[in-house]
């Protein structure tokens, strides 16, 4: 067992290490019963005293590689509800040990796991509300032109967005014009599955972003400022995208458009109404 005093545990000096680190310990018992009672003390904890939880977690975690993917999942969910209740007392460096902890247990396999990625990716979100800059200079590492993304990687980017607007819109110009040349690469449906949910995210969170601009930190971000590549976008999922027959895709592609016909020029929006909306051509504004 992990003692406290261990290299980058931020230790209290009191008996409440030791006993934190044995709810860590204890976090996958084989009773569901007795997981949830750890999981809610091991959170009882994190709320008066989140730096020593959270970086003895990071710390077991970084220590047990081989550690069951349930209990891993136990831990990560466990972080997620200790930093969103305790976000402001999370001082930078911890910050940046948690992102980097979370990417690489979101990304460190190439298949999809659901609900271990799951928890990371909500990690990782749950920072970004206070550390969107720090997430996304570890998301731009795994989100490279050329090659498409982990899975996750574009979902917790679509979260954020919702998550953040304020943060995250002035990242999405690059995270757009990185992204358009991956829709020609994307053949699985779980692939356009998400990065059709995270086109509509990001449309609607350039939406709230202007509706909210007296509140917004530049106010010189504009509709038509993303017009062009929404519209780029917008043709690949409408024209091409849709011809799915997986009810799950279409229903995703559906919403984005919904969103992205906002932020498209008049223009093209009067161009592409008889497709939407056959036989009406007068509702354009």
């Amino acid at each position: 067992m992990i003692m406290p005093g261990d290299d980058n545990i931020i230790s209290t000096g009191g008996q409440i290490d030791a006993m934190c680190m044995a709810l860590i310990d204890a976090a996958y018992d084989k009773n569901g019963q007795v997981r949830y009672i750890v999981s809610n003390s091991l959170f009882e904890v994190g709320k008066k005293q989140p730096k020593m939880v959270l970086s003895s977690a990071q710390y077991y975690l970084n220590k047990h590689s081989k550690l069951q993917q349930g209990h891993r999942v136990v831990i990560l969910n466990t972080m997620e509800r200790i930093v969103r209740e305790s976000i402001a007392q999370i001082k930078a460096p911890l910050a940046v040990d948690l992102i980097k902890l979370a990417s690489e247990e979101m990304t460190n396999s190439k298949e999809v796991v659901p609900e271990w990625q799951t928890a990371a990716s909500n990690l990782l979100v749950a920072l970004g509300c206070n550390y969107c800059n720090e997430v996304m200079a570890e998301m731009d590492k795994k989100f490279q032109p050329g090659t498409l993304p982990h899975f996750f990687v574009v979902q917790t980017m679509a979260n954020l967005a919702s998550a953040n607007v304020f943060g995250m819109v002035p990242f999405l110009k690059a995270i757009l014009g990185t992204m358009l040349p991956m829709l020609g690469m994307a053949k699985h449906d779980n692939m356009r599955w998400v990065l059709s949910t995270a086109l509509g995210r990001f449309s609607e969170a350039v939406l709230d972003y202007v509706a909210n601009i007296d509140k917004a930190p530049d106010p010189s971000v504009r509709k038509d400022s993303y017009s062009t590549e929404i519209f780029s976008a917008y043709d690949v999922l409408f024209n091409v995208w849709l011809r799915s027959s997986e009810p799950k895709l279409r229903l995703a592609i559906v919403d984005a458009v919904g969103q992205m016909t906002h932020l498209m020029t008049s223009e093209r929006l009067e161009e592409q109404l008889a497709k939407l909306v056959p036989g009406d051509r007068k509702s354009v504004v």
